[in-house]
């Protein structure tokens, strides 16, 4: 079976500018989504998606013909995840515990039953902290272990906010005061020395043995545009998966029509089921 797989940051829901102005984009974030036909999708900065009955998140699952599911925030702007149940079938388990409190966002872990697997595939998307470096790198490691609860088979992604593991600097020239601030190491700004991305949010998924996917077919083919900026400065949106799913990405895609649709591009890779490795299960414990 193959499952293609979308992040999306809306930016204020879809539903409003960065300002806090009425602005429905929703239309341009659901053709975006459309197109690629996804199976699942991975959202950040619901926004409002719960208010009025969930009247945004029922939008979303009649245009999109999918089922949906809201984590809790403390934010106000959390985190969503769409899923095909024609595909997928109906999920097996929806696991928010102590995601909003041990983060500023929020998050959820979504489980189904995957033909071929001895355990579950966890799906969760994230939006780390802008703020601190060294919160969110708390935050993904509590993200990377509740994603493996059901096992080895998880996907996680969403809004890193971060530089990835490896690969260009950010555009330096487009980097706001307040994103230097989070997203370099701290150094001496007497010794005025040329500014290090801070990928140390990255490195805590690679440590939790999560493979970024885009990197994983950069590696392979030596293509650059894999690692196209999603955000204003960095490729800051990414997708990773646990070791066993990596020989699985078959394809990478940035997202970016329409343009006016949200300030982050979405991206959307293929999973080829057939081609997990299932050699090695083990069970949380």
């Amino acid at each position: 079976m193959k499952l293609t797989i979308v992040v999306q940051n809306l930016g204020r829901g879809g539903l409003r500018d960065s300002d806090g102005a009425h602005q429905d984009r929703w239309p341009f974030l659901a053709k975006r989504i459309d197109a690629t036909s996804p199976d699942l999708v991975l959202l950040q900065e619901a926004e409002q998606w719960a208010e009025a009955g969930h009247r945004q998140l029922v939008r979303a699952e009649h245009d999109l013909g999918l089922d949906g599911l809201l984590a809790p925030t403390r934010s106000g702007r959390g985190t969503a995840l769409l899923y095909r149940r024609e595909t997928l079938g109906r999920r097996i388990c929806w696991n928010t515990d102590f995601a909003a409190d041990e983060t500023h966002h929020g998050f959820g872990v979504a489980g189904f039953a995957i033909p071929g697997l001895p355990a579950p595939l966890a799906v969760t998307s994230v939006h780390f902290t802008p703020y601190s470096a060294d919160r969110a790198i708390s935050e993904a490691d509590f993200a990377a272990s509740r994603s493996y609860r059901l096992g080895p088979y998880c996907i996680l992604g969403g809004d890193i906010n971060y530089p990835p593991a490896a690969g260009p600097d950010p555009a330096w020239h487009r980097m706001l005061p307040y994103n230097n601030g989070s997203r370099t190491l701290l150094a001496d700004p007497a010794a005025d020395q040329p500014a290090t991305p801070d990928r140390r949010v990255a490195w805590k998924l690679a440590a939790n043995k999560l493979v970024d996917a885009a990197w994983h077919l950069h590696q392979q083919t030596g293509d650059d545009t894999l690692l196209r900026r999603t955000g204003s400065d960095d490729r800051i949106d990414q997708l990773w998966v646990s070791a066993p799913l990596a020989p699985a990405i078959t394809s990478y895609t940035l997202l970016d029509t329409p343009a006016d649709a949200s300030d982050h591009h979405g991206l959307a890779i293929t999973l080829d089921t057939t081609q997990i490795d299932t050699t090695q299960p083990w069970t949380y414990r």
